[in-house]
């Protein structure tokens, strides 16, 4: 029998994930089931389930796969340069996953179900120290830039405006799930206007 290489394996991971994206984006995290899960991916039960064990750990690994882009691309900004200043790490995290297919709703309902499944809390808190452990990243290397926003020093100024940055994330979402004439560049233009640029 053949060898499987690592980077099919890699390839059928990222398919997989794909297929769950797309199942959760349909139908919300705890409608979706990992019968519906296989049948968007079309591959076997056993091709699944080699790679995850079950609906939590895909949700989990969604997640983490959709942050992972979007720190990348965060780095990258940095690399050709000046760091993305506070406003364009928002642009670039809620474009980025409009981009990938992340449907803010899935967050929102997620976030409502962590208020009183300690199961899904632990797996927001899980994605949550992921994202707050990028932004404060990319915010102290845009800090440690330009010194005057940050006379206490960029650590200490990142993790001052890290909660603001998030909440304007968040704010996002919700508008964007539950309002029927929210205008997602209207907002990014209002939020990025109150952040360093």
């Amino acid at each position: 029998m053949p060898k499987v290489s690592d980077a099919y394996r890699q390839a059928r991971k990222e398919e997989i994930l794909a297929a769950a994206l797309r199942a959760f984006s349909a139908k919300g995290y705890q409608r979706t089931s990992m019968a519906d899960i296989l049948a968007e991916s079309g591959l076997s039960t056993g091709a699944v389930y080699a790679h995850f064990g079950g609906k939590r750990e895909l949700f989990v690994a969604v997640a983490r796969s959709t942050l992972l882009r979007r720190n990348d691309e965060l780095v990258a900004a940095g690399v050709r340069g000046e760091p993305p200043a506070p406003a364009q790490i928002l642009r670039v995290v809620v474009h980025g996953g409009l981009r990938d297919g992340l449907d803010p709703r899935v967050l929102l309902q997620f976030w409502a179900e962590a208020t009183t499944e300690p199961e899904i809390r632990d797996m927001v808190r899980e994605a949550m120290a992921f994202v707050t452990g990028a932004f404060e990243d990319a915010l102290e290397r845009w800090f440690a830039r330009h010194p005057g926003h940050a006379p206490e020093g960029a650590r200490a100024a990142a993790r001052r405006l890290l909660p603001v940055l998030l909440a304007l994330g968040q704010g996002f979402m919700v508008q964007y799930s539950v309002l029927d004439d929210f205008d997602p560049e209207a907002y990014l233009d209002a939020a990025t206007s109150v952040l360093p640029a």
